[in-house]
């Protein structure tokens, strides 16, 4: 028999099954709901919140429960202690403060369950043949006598063999969620312990927890932390206290820092942990002679790294002083003369400034061209390419994500890779098969969207060019820095060292562009320029008051009034970019608003995370996946569903990828994307919106970044306040690194 399906109050006995939600929300803290969850509406894996849809038995509607489980599964029981709220927007529903998962033990309840996808190998047609054949008795079957699956028909040696290693992996996950649940890891955190420490994990993690926020991506020391003092770890003990130094640096990291002053690690890791300032003091010590970090030496103090940035920022100072010395391949070149050639052959007539640029590419081993759009990039690049492949040299073009490495080739009409594609990136060395013992092969390599590139990919790209390579960095230093540490192109540009050609002058083609114009505008701290009557622009701002207006207006001008008016298909060729990720108007909002008018595909999905992954639905990689060869910030779209096998089918950029359920932690929804994902991209046409309640990521080169982003059109909705915050902001710049001096005292002893 299931567990009864009742409400309890404080004694234990049963309260009415039929009371109105008036007398419901009396009840008292100590109420307690138990039933079947038949739907999880909404589960973050970060947090463990959920929102599940309850039967409950004797109750006419489902229940809404929510609270907090590591992981739940339609089909499955919950058992709830908490209390009955009002919500003004959602109803009523049960807050839980504790909720325990049971396994289902009903026939319709483990079909259910089974369904759901948890397991490899099992979806809903396979769960009723598998308990219409065995009933209560599945569970057993397929645990100890598997066997017994081939008699089903349709059931071969192969999907058997994928029911038993999912039903394995579900066991193995199930226990070490049993023991990690109260400290809110989620189910994909719990696969990737799994794989990462195998049957060791309780084990591994229970000596030291502080390991699971070095080894597992998506654990952070916070989880660590609360687990090791639950296992009684003591609060001053040295070992928390240099964990909390190294979690310090890597947060700082996170934001794009590569170092931090003594003064302040201690500050704030003193605070964060509620220890005393002598013990961190003394841990970092310890930290530091044991080299777990490094210290530098400053006139106001010492700087703080993290080894592997630490070791980065030499490297890449140390190789781009090492590329900028020497001779061109085609040194022979007459400037004077091929740059006429050229324009004779392309019909182009090059400005002074573009003449230059020209001119001292083909001087330079190495040279920086930055600049906004409009100004230019893409003729000086194809000019240079021409120049030099008429002597035979051999060329290679590289940029950072598979969108820019796809415009960089339709630019140029050669092939242009990714870096990691073009490093070849070997997922079971772990690392780049092109390095400093197997370079790259090139008379020149251009590097395109250098601006995206942090300083750990930099080093390792700079380490695999020979010294007879020269290199061409191209990219526009105003926009946002990397996603990852460093501030590399602008220190490159701030050294002073290095040839640099600056490109501001708008050509006249460019300038008839709204978004060009007001790009330019709003990189000089000047508010943009819209249409004064109901011409057409490629360029608006629509002025709101409050978020909620400002919603209502996106989705009008997503659905309607952009492809009414300009033929844009709203899936394919919109793109909304929003500062952040969380509220109302940030990714994670905007994605369910958009994905339910957007898509509306009713075939079977897969539901993990959180979100409903069907067919048609645009999502994004959120993390670098080198088996996948799919990296951060690549989006793609799903082409198929499997909801019998749960595995699913996207294509990035023409390749088809498999992905399984447990997969899809590093995938979302990309109807909207934050601005800093949509880095190296462009759309057709683009959606912003701005609201002060973004006011911690209201900078002026967010919002530069975002209007770049669009090729025909950029619609920026919002507060007319927002946008003047973001504009007059520029506090982004100041990223603590040490790569400008760097290169500078190298340079300086190097010629």
């Amino acid at each position: 028999m299931e567990p009864s399906a009742t409400y309890r109050n404080n004694s234990g006995s049963s309260t009415g099954l039929t009371s109105t939600p008036s007398r419901v929300s009396e009840a008292k803290d100590s109420d307690r709901v138990s039933g079947a969850v038949e739907r999880v509406t909404f589960h973050s894996e970060d947090s463990g919140f959920c929102v599940l849809r309850v039967k409950v038995r004797g109750h006419r509607e489902l229940v809404t429960v929510v609270g907090n489980a590591g992981s739940v599964s339609a089909g499955e029981y919950v058992e709830c202690e908490g209390e009955w709220i009002n919500d003004s927007k959602h109803g009523m529903q049960f807050k839980s403060r504790k909720l325990a998962v049971v396994p289902p033990t009903t026939v319709d309840g483990i079909e259910k369950y089974l369904g759901s996808g948890m397991i490899r190998g099992i979806g809903p047609h396979f769960a009723k043949q598998l308990v219409k054949a065995f009933g209560v008795d599945v569970f057993e079957v397929i645990e100890t006598k598997p066997q017994r699956l081939l008699d089903l028909p349709g059931i071969g040696r192969k999907r058997l063999d994928s029911v038993i290693a999912g039903w394995s992996e579900q066991k193995a996950v199930r226990s070490i969620m049993v023991f990690l649940q109260s400290y809110g890891v989620g189910t994909s955190r719990a696969v990737r312990i799994y794989k990462t420490y195998g049957e060791e994990a309780v084990a591994k993690v229970t000596e030291n927890p502080y390991r699971l926020a070095l080894d597992i991506n998506g654990i952070g020391f916070k989880t660590a932390d609360a687990l090791a003092q639950r296992l009684g770890i003591p609060k001053e003990s040295p070992a928390r206290a240099g964990a909390g130094i190294r979690h310090m640096l890597q947060e700082l990291s996170g934001r794009g820092h590569c170092a931090c002053t003594s003064s302040s690690l201690v500050d704030t890791t003193a605070t964060a942990l509620e220890i005393s300032s002598a013990i961190v003091e003394s841990a970092l010590a310890d930290e530091i002679g044991s080299g777990g970090v490094i210290s530098e030496p400053r006139e106001e103090d010492n700087w703080i790294f993290l080894p592997a940035l630490h070791r980065a920022e030499q490297g890449v100072a140390r190789q781009l002083v090492r590329l900028a010395r020497g001779k061109t391949a085609w040194a022979g070149i007459n400037a004077e003369e091929a740059i006429p050639l050229v324009e004779k052959e392309t019909g182009l007539q090059l400005s002074k400034s573009q003449r230059q640029a020209v001119s001292t590419a083909l001087t330079s081993k190495l040279l920086v061209i930055t600049g906004g759009p409009g100004v230019g990039k893409t003729t000086i690049v194809n000019t240079i390419l021409k120049i030099i492949t008429q002597t035979d040299a051999s060329v290679l073009l590289c940029a950072p994500t598979g969108r820019a490495a796809k415009r960089l080739g339709e630019s140029t009409g050669l092939e242009a890779k990714t870096i990691h594609r073009l490093l070849e990136f070997d997922p079971r060395q772990g690392g780049f098969k092109r390095n400093k013992e197997n370079p790259l092969e090139a008379d020149l390599l251009v590097v395109d969207e250098s601006s995206m590139i942090d300083i750990v990919l930099m080093n390792q790209l700079l380490n695999a060019i020979p010294s007879t390579t020269s290199v061409l960095f191209v990219g526009d230093v105003d926009q946002l820095p990397s996603v990852g540490p460093g501030n590399v192109l602008s220190d490159m540009i701030g050294s002073e060292t290095l040839p640099v050609v600056r490109l501001t002058e708008i050509f006249r083609q460019a300038a008839s562009s709204k978004i060009i114009v007001n790009a330019h505008r709003i990189n000089q701290g000047q508010m943009p320029l819209v249409p004064e009557d109901k011409s057409l622009s490629d360029f608006y701002f629509i002025a709101c008051e409050t978020p909620e207006e400002i919603m209502a207006k996106m989705m009008q001008v997503i659905c309607t009034r952009i492809p009414e008016r300009f033929g844009f298909d709203p899936l394919h060729d919109v793109q909304v970019l929003t500062p952040m990720n969380r509220g109302g108007l940030g990714s994670r909002a905007l994605n369910v608003e958009l994905q339910k008018r957007l898509n509306l595909d009713e075939s079977p999905a897969i539901s993990r995370f959180g979100w409903s992954y069907k067919r048609g639905d645009k999502v994004i990689q959120t993390q670098n996946n080198y088996d996948k060869e799919v990296f951060n910030g690549d989006i793609g779209t799903i082409l198929s569903v499997d909801t019998e096998e749960a595995k699913l089918i996207i294509v990035f950029e023409g390749r088809e990828i498999e992905y399984d359920a447990s997969d899809l932690d590093e995938v979302l929804p990309a109807y909207a994307v934050s601005i800093h994902k949509s880095q190296g991209s462009e759309y057709p046409a683009v959606v912003i919106p701005i609201a002060t309640q973004h006011f911690m990521m209201l900078e002026r080169n967010l919002l530069y970044t975002g209007v770049t982003r669009g090729k025909k059109l950029v619609v920026v909705i919002g507060q007319k306040k927002a946008l003047y915050m973001a504009i007059n902001n520029i506090r982004s710049s100041t990223r603590l690194t040490a790569l400008k001096e760097r290169i500078r005292q190298l340079f300086d002893l190097a010629f």
